[in-house]
């Protein structure tokens, strides 16, 4: 299967396609933030992690990162003029995006890590069925899904130690 290209004769409704899918992207982070703000400084900092826990600096630059190309590849989706699977591919996309912002509630919000990684687990599983549907429509926006997969598969890692450590 060769890579789909985009092409338009509107770069600049191009344009706002793009900012569009980046900014839906950046709202979801922004929704699991407020959720993050307060229980990063008082509550996550009592709590027992690994020696592997990366620094606190290295989220924010990293989610951001991530949003910015899990945009992108909505995007390159969403361009797919005339093909029936564009709109199921972005409904999955839509719902792994809601799981996102989800499991800030129920970690940071509502303190729960262990129903915090249970629903990880159907993030996990949506972004790959996510990445899987991108993949027939577009190669590259799939692979701009891959470094969001590793991750949220090295959060899970982290959240079920985190759970366990504090059980």
């Amino acid at each position: 299967m060769s890579v789909r290209y985009r092409t338009t004769t509107e770069p600049a409704r191009s344009g706002w396609a793009l900012a569009f899918w980046i900014g839906i992207c950046l709202a979801a982070g922004g929704i699991g933030s407020f959720f993050t703000f307060d229980a990063v400084r008082t509550w996550y900092p009592t709590l027992q992690k690994p020696e592997w826990n990366p620094p606190a600096w290295v989220f924010g630059p990293v989610w951001s990162t991530l949003y910015v190309l899990m945009g992108i590849a909505a995007w390159r989706v969403s361009g797919q003029k005339g093909r029936a699977e564009v709109r199921p591919a972005l409904r999955l996309f839509g719902l792994q995006l809601l799981l996102n912002a989800a499991w800030s509630g129920l970690f940071f919000g509502l303190r729960a890590p262990g129903w915090a990684f249970l629903e990880l687990l159907l993030l996990w599983a949506g972004i790959l069925a996510t990445l899987l549907q991108f993949r027939r429509l577009d190669r590259l926006a799939a692979w701009l899904l891959a470094p969001y997969l590793a991750w949220v598969t090295f959060a899970g890692f982290l959240n079920f130690t985190i759970w366990r450590l504090n059980s």
